[in-house]
This record gives C-alpha cells, structure tokens and sequence, in this order.
C-alpha cells in the first residue's frame, strides 16, 4: 500500500473548491445531452463512455498510472477494502442518469438545492461512521451548523430563479410545473446527492491501497459505464433508441469533467475528509453556477444580489465547518 502525504487544509479545501467548478458545467452539458437526444440515460451513456477513454489514456500515457493499474487486482483479490468499493462508479452512474434526466425538467436550481441538500447531510453520516480513509469524525454542534447554513445559503443563492420560475408559471409561460408532478424529480437529485458522499468515501479509501487517484477514478468509471450501457440497452428493447448523436464537439465534454471531480474528490477525501470535501465542491459548483451564469447565459437565467450574497454566505458556511474550533466553543 503507498500512503500518500496528508495535504494541509490550506491546500485541500482550495483544490476541493477548484473542482468543484467542473459539476456545473458537466450539469449544463449533460442537461443539453438529454434535451437533445431525448433521452437522460443516453445522455448519461456517453458521458461515462468519454470518461473512461479518457480515464484509459491517462492512465496508460502515466507512470503513476500504469503502477495503479497493476495494484487493482491484488487488492480486490487481498480483499484489502471491501470488494463492492470497486463499484462506487455505480453511484456516479446515477448522479450522471438524475443530472440528464431532470435538470431539463427541474432547472439547474432547484437540482442544485436538492443534490447540497442530499449531500452535506450524507457528508456528516459517511464522516461518523468513518466509511473514507480519513477515518471517524465526530459529528459536532459547529459542523452541523455549517451545515444548516451551507444548505440556506446555496437556497438563498438560487432563489431568484425560482422567483423568476414562479412568475413564468403565472404568465402562462415555461415556469414551475405543478409540485406534484415535480416530487420524483426532486427526489432524484437528493438521493443521487445523499449517495455522492459514499461514493467519494470509497473511491478515498481505494485510492490510499492503489496508490494514485489516477486508479481509483479509472475503476470508478469502468463499473459506472457498465451500469449504464446495461441499463440503456434495456430501455432501447423497451421503448427504442434516442435520437441520433449531435455533432457538435461540446456535448461530449462532460465525461472529462467528471474525471476532474471524481479524481481530485477520491484524492482529498483522506485529508479533508468526506463533509469537509464535499462542502469545498459545493462552493466550487456554486461559484461555477455563477460565473456561467454571467457569462454564458441561458434562457431564465437570473443573477440578482441574493445569488452573489449566498454565494458568499456559503463560502462563509464552509469556513465555519472547517475551522479547528476549540473544544466547547458552541456552548461558549
């Protein structure tokens, strides 16, 4: 086993941030996918399908690459991790098929709420039972404030576009669809986002026996692709295949963007942890939201001072979160 250095939080939290710009734009690109070819599992298929060739050339052009590999089936065979890690991809998989699926439906904010909200409440579950190589971490009042405030931040950033949401629906337009009708949809993202922080414990915790992330990403993307050419090929002897593939080169960009989150999440898990990681990403996909929003704007698109000031309120959450607050210091 190669046990990499533990990186400072000063370090960690900034690359966790970094990647985290990369899910919103993989969401845009993805959410188009399925738009276009009609089909969200389609969508998902060639996102995962780019990865992994992306994944294979990396990790054969890399040295650390190719030493990864050759650790893969020694520790599945030593069982030096549980041998159902290797199928974290699975969960990936159907964060790919939920972003596909409903973001056309749902738009990027009221998705992004539902997956933070999944996510930073399965960050402090994974971090106590200590799934992740960073072992158990208590669950204290401090972090579960951040916590809160991480959720009603991101809730305030996005709001204005469900304020614009609401007065399309009432002008007879393309807004909100009637509640009901938006339950399932809703519930995808958050059990997909509720998952995400398993997913990163056990890409974390295959990555510390494989030595690189560079393995552990290429494992991941491997089983995910699996789950969703199964899954895809049912569905087209159910209901036929979706429409053809488009031309243009930028749909298929989102499978390089998750090999960029995927891989940075399984590398800092060990020293962050698996909330503070994931809180790090939510800034990231926040201020990713932001800056395409301000620069390649969709139709509805809405950037008022409450997405800016959540933006900030969140980033304000995360540093409550992480600070190494002294013993007792909620009660003080």
């Amino acid at each position: 086993m190669t046990h990499a250095p533990r990186l400072p939080l000063a370090v960690g939290l900034p690359m966790a941030v970094a990647s985290g710009l990369a899910i919103p734009v993989q969401g845009r690109i993805n959410g188009a996918l399925g738009a276009r070819l009609g089909d969200g599992i389609a969508a998902a298929v060639v996102s995962f399908t780019t990865g992994l060739i992306v994944m294979v050339i990396v990790s054969l052009a890399a040295p650390r690459g190719r030493a990864g590999i050759a650790r893969i089936l020694p520790a599945l065979r030593e069982r030096r991790f549980p041998p159902y890690y290797a199928l974290a991809g699975g969960i990936g998989a159907f964060f790919v098929f939920a972003q596909s699926l409903t973001v056309g439906l749902l738009g990027i904010a009221l998705f992004t709420v539902a997956t933070v909200t999944g996510q930073t409440l399965s960050g402090l579950l994974v971090d106590r039972l200590g799934i992740g190589p960073a072992g158990k971490k208590s669950v204290t009042g401090i972090r579960v404030i951040g916590c809160i405030l991480t959720i009603s931040a991101v809730s305030w950033a996005v709001s204005p576009r469900f304020a614009a949401g609401a007065a399309g629906a009432a002008g007879g337009g393309a807004g909100t669809a009637d509640p009901a009708a938006l339950l399932l949809p809703v519930i995808l993202p958050v059990v997909a986002g509720f998952l995400m922080s398993f997913q990163q414990a056990m890409n974390g915790t295959a990555t510390v026996h494989y030595g690189t992330p560079i393995a552990a990403t290429l494992v991941n993307f491997i089983a995910g692709t699996c789950v969703l050419w199964v899954a895809w090929s049912i569905k087209v002897a159910v209901a036929g295949p979706a429409n053809p593939l488009p031309g243009e080169w930028w749909y298929y960009l989102g499978g390089p963007m998750g090999c960029v989150f995927i891989g940075l999440g399984a590398l800092l898990v060990r020293s962050l942890g698996v909330l503070v990681t994931g809180l790090g990403m939510i800034a990231g996909q926040l201020l990713g939201s932001l800056g395409l929003d301000l620069l390649v704007p969709t139709p509805g698109t809405v950037v008022e001072a409450a997405t800016v000031l959540g933006t900030l309120l969140t980033l304000a959450s995360i540093v409550v979160a992480t600070l190494p607050w002294p013993r007792g210091a909620l009660r003080r």
